[in-house]
């Protein structure tokens, strides 16, 4: 009951933070899958360095941490000029790191689909690129989704590291609750509810339109079903 009195009051104030963590998390989330589709097409079709530059990035952002390179985007940069406030920088940081991650998983998507689609459509005329977007990446990306909506889950909840520099994020309202009324415990309790509603409506989304674009008869690594 003195739990149920303590959301009551303080639940609103917590919630005004949604809007900014959903920001955070979409803008981010868009940057990484955008630039990891880059980074896919280069470490298969591109040429030599700009693969060797996409393999180095790839490692540098999965090899650190998210927070060591939240702090450094937005308390480095300033020193060679480059200022970004609190929630420009949380978006980069996040949407740097996993633009990394989701690269490896478009690549692995891409490479699933067999060899002699592009062969096809090469002989039918159509360019690398053409036969890159209107053959092969439509099926990598059905193929790539079950991961990838993992990616985007665990995206969200990375979203609440923002509130180290000074995002007024969902966490973030919940730690000056908690410092207010020293109830660390419930506050946080709270915030975990909120953060586990958000990512269970996040995940029956993503289920509904992985439903949407199912092929029958090929399981999610775009192997015929036996």
């Amino acid at each position: 009951m003195e739990f149920l009195d303590f959301a009551g009051e303080h639940l609103p104030f917590i919630l005004e933070g949604v809007p900014v963590t959903l920001g955070l998390w979409i803008l981010a989330i868009s940057f990484g899958f955008v630039f990891g589709l880059v980074l896919a097409w280069c470490r298969i079709y591109a040429p030599t360095p700009l693969y060797l530059l996409a393999t180095g990035y790839i490692e540098i952002f999965r090899g650190t941490p998210m927070l060591v390179q939240m702090f450094f985007i937005y308390l480095g940069l300033p020193e060679v000029g480059i200022v970004l406030d609190p929630f420009t920088s949380a978006v980069v940081a996040i949407g740097l790191n996993t633009s990394a991650y989701q690269a490896e998983y478009f690549r692995a998507a891409l490479l699933s689909v067999p060899q002699g689609q592009m062969q096809a459509a090469r002989a039918m005329g159509m360019g690398q690129t053409q036969a890159l977007i209107h053959v092969i990446l439509p099926q990598a990306l059905r193929r790539v989704l079950p991961q990838w909506s993992n990616e985007a889950i665990l995206e969200l909840k990375f979203t609440s590291i923002a509130f180290a520099i000074g995002v007024s994020e969902i966490t973030a309202r919940a730690e000056q609750v908690g410092y207010r009324t020293f109830e660390f415990f419930d506050v946080f309790l709270l915030v975990a509810l909120v953060y586990l509603v958000l990512t269970g409506v996040v995940a029956e989304v993503l289920q509904w339109v992985e439903r949407r674009v199912h092929v029958p008869g090929v399981t999610t690594t775009g192997a015929a079903a036996g």
